[in-house]
């Protein structure tokens, strides 16, 4: 059974009623887990008529608000985030095709916590906050304390993703985020990088911030990676040595998609792709 609730408040009314039901925003990862479920946990509150949680709002502050219902479609075309948050925009562009982009939420992928989920090393990177809503009231949540382990949140009973905040916008010379699968599109990461990096004008380092996607049980950063590259010339030579601390840092395992080994040696290589 789908139900569809036209506001939080109705949303919160139902889940009092029928507290097992489960929440779907886009359902690209819920719908095939419940497949072969019991009929009793079939039951289904829908979010893709409760307009609060499908806005993407400046806020006076100059941060950015993204309701959580918000398709990865929507966020590729949006403006303000191609502007200020390139590196959302480019994560987001990798997700699937572009009907699965048109149906998957950037809710659902966060509180599904898969190691390869597309828009975590760059929420990382951003120091995106999560506002975790319940009948009784919010909280705030830094995204890398939302995430415990492979599909194990903080989300309590009762509770959902309202919307993610992203700080204000700063100015990065490089935002960029590389993934690499098994094929070239509808594929899950077998290794991800999200990367920002402030560059001085002769070309050296005066800040990078990594992550890491489907090389360890969440998204991985290497700060020894990043502080290698401080005060030197971005280049091969010096993203060799990052490269070399990565793949001793990453914690990957074999699965269908790659062996460890391979993923170690493709979170390491995918750095030189800041200079190809």
């Amino acid at each position: 059974m789908l139900l569809f609730p036209n506001t939080v408040e109705e949303l919160f009314n139902l889940l009092n009623q029928q507290p097992d039901t489960r929440i779907m925003a886009g359902g690209t990862d819920l719908l095939v887990s419940l497949r072969h479920a019991p009929q009793h946990e079939r039951t289904i509150i829908g979010l893709e008529r409760v307009d609060e949680l499908r806005q993407i709002d400046e806020l006076s502050d100059n941060s950015v608000s993204i309701g959580a219902a918000v398709t990865f479609g929507s966020i590729v075309r949006n403006p303000l985030l191609k502007e200020r948050y390139p590196l959302l925009t480019q994560a987001a562009s990798t997700v699937g095709g572009p009907a699965i982009r048109n149906m998957a939420s950037i809710g659902g992928n966060i509180v599904t916590a898969s190691p390869a989920a597309d828009s975590l090393p760059a929420l990382y990177l951003l120091d995106a906050r999560l506002e975790l809503r319940s009948a009784t009231g919010s909280r705030i949540v830094a995204i890398d304390a939302f995430i415990s382990s492979p599909r194990r949140t903080l989300l309590q009973p009762g509770e959902l993703i309202s919307r993610i905040i992203l700080p204000p916008a700063q100015q990065w010379n490089i935002q960029c985020f590389e993934k690499v699968g098994r094929r070239k599109s509808l594929a899950i990461a077998v290794a991800s990088l999200a990367a920002m990096l402030r560059l001085a004008d002769d070309n050296t380092v005066t800040e990078a911030r990594f992550a890491w996607g489907s090389v360890g049980p969440t998204v991985l950063r290497c700060p020894g990676a990043e502080a290698v590259l401080i005060n030197k010339p971005l280049s091969e030579a010096t993203l060799q040595d990052a490269a070399a601390l990565v793949q001793q840092a990453v914690q990957p395992i074999d699965d269908i998609r790659a062996t460890a080994d391979y993923r170690r040696t493709v979170a390491g290589n995918l750095l030189f792709r800041l200079v190809a």
